[in-house]
This record gives structure tokens, C-alpha cells and sequence, in this order.
């Protein structure tokens, strides 16, 4: 079957955090051996600041940031058995669904993949009047990267058909352990971009740790920190590429995970970051929210920090032998449960069995 992806960005992760969900997922799609096109607009540099050149088993169309263009590509859909739009596409999302609604053919599975869902419905929630709203009607399913059942009762409640969340999950082909990298040198390290949904979270569980722990050296890599007031034992080194998340992940002696505000509420949401630290076998800090112990066990292959203060005191307790021995868990867990090669069996029945309903419908 032909998957056209209408996405952000698959070749770089430059202000876009979806990009190893994308990557992880559709190269396990492409080996259950779909034909998959991603189609991705120009747009905040994202291509001058390529993580990865467009792989062999996806082909990649790059398009430039105008209505025209995006148009020529939307066309694109009437091609493909499977039709995917991504939240966050970050050009006129909303005529891009729009025009690969109306190219798609009626029989093709029309899908929305909600890389941010409690964003999303916070803003169907403020706009009555939203053109999602309509478009639901008219998709055959709604595909999260999180929520649980809040999300997938609150999507069905706007009138989605069916909402079913597809985790984030690991990808052994991209992030495995490595030998430690002397750069990202730390006591603890976090990596994630400045926004205004996660900033305040940050300061609670990162910055004022780093406040109250001045011995301990602390590591923040990510876009856009540059003028964030932060205590000097902070070592601030930008963006990091996907090619050294690894080494970001492995060598501070823990990492950890600051969800954002909605996903932190709505719960059920592990970040991609909770994947890739486990899956480099690094010991992984990681605030609460509800449901973390359906993906990792507390205290045994995860630590949680209710507050900031919860931070600093794992931290100042923690034993370079013991995050050892808790990365070893969590990376053993993850590759039995958590990869995505287990998540694609998931979509690939769903993909078949609309199929077979189209045949069925035909005859």
C-alpha cells in the first residue's frame, strides 16, 4: 500500500520534536513493506539545519512555503491507499488538511495523526467554528502519539469516528548505548526546546534544582535558552543533533524528562525522550504523570519527581552504581515492549482491516 505523509519534518529535528516519532515509526511501516512518500514544507530552517539526509526507505518531497506549492503536493494524495495528515505541519495546517481531504480518494483511509493532542483540543475547545471541527466528519480515523482515554473520549466527543493513541517507542536502529561523550559531562543532563507550554515546568525541575545542588553540574541542551537567566554550575551547549542524543544521553550520570503542561495534565504521554534515554540505557528522572507505570516500573527502571525539590533529593542520593543498574532495566524493558517495530504491527492491522472493509464494501 502508498502512504502519503503530510508532516512536519522527517530529515530534521531543528524546532521539531515529532521528527524521531516519524522517522522510528515509518521506517518499521516501510519494512512491513509500505510505500511511503512524507511530504514536508520549507519552513524555520528546519532544512538548513538537516539532522539526517532523506533515507532509503522513505522518499522525501520537500516543498516551499507558499499556497501554491502546497497545493501541487496536496494533489499528491489522490495517489495513495493511506492519506496521513500530521498536526503541527507548521504552513496553513489547516488548508493543507483541507486540500488533502478534497484530493484523497473515496476509498483511501484518511487519517489525522495528532503529534500534540492536548494542544489541539484546547484550541477545537476555544473555537467552536474551527475547521478541524468539520474535517472530523469527514476523516476515517484520528491516530495520537499519546493521551489514553482522555484523549481518545475527547476526540470521539467532537465527532472523530475513532481516535486511537500509537506511543512514542524506541527506534535500536537510532538510539542505543554508545561510549560516554567528555561534552555533555554532568550530573544530570536535560535536552528540550524553550516553549511556553514547558518553560515554566523547566525552572521548577531543572533550573532550581541546579539552584539548590551548586556542587553538581548540570547540562541543558535544546533551542532558545540562550537569555534564560540559570545558575552558573548550568552548562547551556544549544541544540544538540539527533546523531549525538546518544552521547547526550549516556554520559551524565542521569537525564531527565519535563513533559509539557498539557501532557503533564492529561497524562498518558511519554515524551520520545523517555524512549530514547532508556533506550541508550541511561538512568532517566522523569516528572509524574499519570500512567508512567504502563511504559517503565517506578524505582526500578525509572525515577519519578513530583516537584523540583524531589529532583535535587534524587539526585544528591543517587549512586553512579545504581543509575547503572537502572538504565540496564529500562533499556531491557523498552526493547522487549516499547520499539517501534511492536507499535507499526498495531498500525498495519488497522491499515489492512479498512482495506478489507473497502473489498468488502466494493463487492
Amino acid at each position: 500500500m502508498k502512504i502519503a505523509f503530510y508532516g512536519s519534518s522527517l530529515v530534521s529535528a531543528y524546532w521539531n520534536g515529532a521528527a524521531t516519532y516519524y522517522r522510528g515509526l515509518l521506517r518499521a511501516l516501510a519494512e512491513k513493506g509500505y510505500d511511503i512518500t512524507f511530504y514536508e514544507p520549507d519552513v524555520y530552517d528546519r532544512q538548513k539545519n538537516r539532522d539526517i539526509e532523506p533515507p532509503e526507505w522513505c522518499k522525501v518531497v520537500v516543498y516551499e512555503g507558499t499556497v501554491e506549492a502546497l497545493k501541487s503536493v496536496a494533489a499528491k494524495a489522490g495517489e495513495a491507499d493511506v492519506v496521513v495528515k500530521a498536526s503541527g505541519v507548521g504552513f496553513e495546517d489547516d488548508l493543507l488538511l483541507e486540500e488533502v481531504l478534497r484530493a484523497a480518494r473515496p476509498c483511501a483511509l484518511k487519517i489525522f495523526w495528532d503529534v500534540d493532542a492536548p494542544a489541539t483540543l484546547a484550541e477545537l475547545r476555544a473555537a467552536p467554528d474551527h475547521p478541524m471541527r468539520r474535517a472530523l466528519f469527514a476523516i476515517d480515523l484520528v491516530l495520537t502519539y499519546g493521551g489514553g482515554d482522555p484523549v481518545v473520549n475527547a476526540y470521539r466527543a467532537l465527532g472523530a469516528r475513532d481516535c486511537i493513541p500509537i506511543y512514542n517507542a524506541l527506534d535500536p536502529m537510532t538510539h542505543h548505548p554508545i561510549a560516554p561523550d567528555a561534552r555533555f559531562t554532568a550530573e544530570l543532563g536535560f535536552l528540550g526546546n524553550r516553549l511556553p507550554d514547558r518553560e515554566a515546568r523547566v525552572e521548577h525541575f531543572f533550573l532550581e534544582p541546579a539552584n539548590r545542588l551548586q556542587s553538581a553540574s548540570f547540562l541543558l541542551g535544546g533551542s532558545g535558552w540562550q537569555d534564560k537567566p540559570m545558575a552558573p554550575n548550568v552548562n547551556y551547549i544549544g541544540h544538540v543533533s539527533t546523531r549525538d542524543h546518544n552521547a547526550f544521553n549516556v554520559t551524565p550520570k542521569a537525564v531527565l524528562n519535563i513533559s509539557r503542561e498539557g501532557m503533564a495534565e492529561n497524562g498518558f504521554s511519554p515524551a520520545t525522550r523517555v524512549f530514547e534515554a532508556a533506550g541508550a540505557g541511561a538512568c532517566l528522572i522523569t516528572d509524574f504523570w499519570e500512567g508512567i507505570d504502563l511504559f517503565l516500573r517506578p524505582d526500578e527502571e525509572v525515577l519519578v519527581a513530583r516537584d523540583g525539590q524531589d529532583v535535587a533529593d534524587i539526585l544528591a542520593g543517587l549512586t553512579t552504581e545504581r543509575a547503572q543498574v537502572m538504565g540496564q532495566k529500562a533499556l531491557t524493558r523498552v526493547l522487549a515492549d516499547h520499539t517501534y517495530a511492536s507499535r507499526a504491527v498495531t498500525v498495519d492491522a488497522i491499515f489492512r482491516t479498512h482495506a478489507a472493509r473497502q473489498m468488502e464494501t466494493a463487492e
